[in-house]
């Protein structure tokens, strides 16, 4: 082999070792950096949540409507999954943009609020960003899922799971799949990138509301193994 050839194949070898070292260094940034900054967040909406829910507030007149007011990227309810266990509770945002998603899982605006009648929609990462839903391809059904806010405890029990294409808004309506239809039921419904590492698909978790208590009563039996 004459010695421009041995010289262009450790060029070679040295750009790939160095493309080799990009790689790496960008899966640890996204695997790894993305996750420490999220917990950061995690931990100071915890904060906010603890002290917001801590402060007595007036509450209307019986038969009057309770408003509810949510900022874009406010932390409003803690997401707990007992079915899956060593799962630790991911405090829910409102909003879905991509600084939103960073922070932790997002309530998708307009969509209902848990406990209410419709859909309540969340979406989260599912590898970067703490990856809060990562396990949630583990979900079947009869799994449950917990929403807990400053009125009480929700409870979800997963109906069933599918994948769809990032196009399919559908599974977003208040009544999945019917755009004008009216509610009747009181459903949850998780959404992910799927598979792993792709943004190729959907995975969706569907869920209804099987019980419901107040903060007062503590948490419910699902997560507390009772009953």
């Amino acid at each position: 082999m004459s010695e421009t050839a041995r010289t262009a194949l450790r060029g070679v070898g040295q750009t790939l070792m160095t493309l080799g070292v990009v790689v790496l260094l960008f899966c640890a940034y996204e695997l790894w950096v993305t996750g420490l900054v999220t917990a950061r967040e995690q931990d100071r909406l915890r904060d906010d949540l603890t002290a917001t829910w801590a402060d007595p507030k007036p509450r209307p007149a019986p038969g009057e409507p309770e408003p509810v007011s949510l900022d874009l990227g406010q932390g409003f309810a803690v997401l707990h999954v007992p079915s899956l266990e060593g799962y630790d509770p991911w405090v829910v945002v409102e909003g879905t943009s991509v600084a939103d998603l960073k922070n932790g899982p997002g309530h998708i605006p307009g969509t209902a609020l848990p406990g209410d009648l419709g859909n309540v929609v969340i979406s989260g990462h599912r590898t970067t960003y703490g990856a809060p839903f990562a396990r949630f391809g583990d979900l079947v059904e009869g799994h449950v899922v917990v929403l807990e806010t400053e009125k009480g405890w929700f409870t979800y029990t997963v109906r069933e799971t599918s994948v769809v294409a990032p196009t399919a808004v559908e599974v977003t309506y208040a009544v999945p799949g019917d755009p004008t239809a009216r509610p009747d039921k009181r459903l949850l419904t998780l959404t992910t990138c799927h598979p792993k590492y792709s943004a190729k698909q959907r995975l969706i978790v569907q869920a209804e509301l099987t019980a419901a208590s107040s903060r007062a009563d503590g948490p419910p039996a699902a997560m507390t193994g009772e009953g």
